[in-house]
C-alpha cells in the first residue's frame, strides 16, 4: 500500500511538473468546491429533513393558521429555510466558473515560456518547446475537468434544493 501511495504521489508530482505551478491553484479551487459540495449534500440529506419536520410540526401545532399574521409567520419560516437551503450555492457556482479561468491563466503562462524559449533558442529545438506547450495545455484541460466534475453535482444539488423547498411548502398548508 505504501509503495502504491509513493507511486501515486510521484505521478501527481510529474503531472504538476509538466503542467506548471498553476495546477496548484486548480487543485485548491477543486478542493474548496468539493468540500462545499460535500457539506451541502450532508446538509440536504442529514440536517434539513429534521429541520423541515420541526418547522412543519411547529406550523401544525399553531391554532391560528389562517390570519394575516399567521401567513407572515409561515412566509418567514419558509424564507429562513430557503436561505439555509441555498447557502453557499453561489460560492460553489463561482468556484466552478473560476476553474477554467485558472486553466486559461496556465495556458497564458505556458505560452509565454514557449515564446521565451523561441526568443532565446529559436525554433530549432522542438524538445524545449514541448515543455512549454505542455504547460500551456495541461492547465486548461485540468481546469475544464475540474469545472465539469462540479457542474454535474451542482445541477443535482439545485434540483434537490428546489424539491426540499417544495416539500416544505406543500406540507405547510395555509387556510
Amino acid at each position: 500500500m505504501e509503495l502504491y501511495l509513493i507511486g501515486l504521489w510521484e505521478t501527481v508530482r510529474d503531472f504538476i511538473g509538466t503542467g506548471g505551478n498553476v495546477l496548484y491553484l486548480v487543485a485548491v479551487a477543486l478542493l474548496i468546491m468539493w468540500i462545499v459540495m460535500i457539506e451541502r449534500y450532508w446538509f440536504l440529506l442529514g440536517v434539513f429533513p429534521r429541520e423541515r419536520e420541526q418547522i412543519i410540526a411547529k406550523w401544525n401545532a399553531r391554532e391560528d393558521t389562517s390570519s394575516w399574521y399567521a401567513h407572515r409567520i409561515r412566509e418567514a419560516w419558509i424564507s429562513e429555510a430557503s436561505s439555509k437551503l441555498t447557502a453557499r450555492m453561489l460560492l460553489l457556482k463561482t468556484t466552478i466558473a473560476i476553474c477554467p479561468l485558472i486553466g486559461l491563466f496556465g495556458t497564458v503562462t505556458g505560452m509565454i515560456s514557449v515564446f521565451e524559449i523561441m526568443a532565446v533558442q529559436g525554433t530549432g529545438n522542438p524538445r524545449l518547446m514541448a515543455g512549454g506547450i505542455s504547460m500551456a495545455t495541461i492547465p486548461t484541460m485540468s481546469g475544464m475537468v475540474a469545472a465539469l466534475s462540479g457542474m454535474f453535482f451542482v445541477q443535482r444539488l439545485d434540483v434537490r434544493v428546489a424539491r426540499e423547498k417544495s416539500k416544505l411548502i406543500d406540507n405547510m398548508p395555509h387556510h
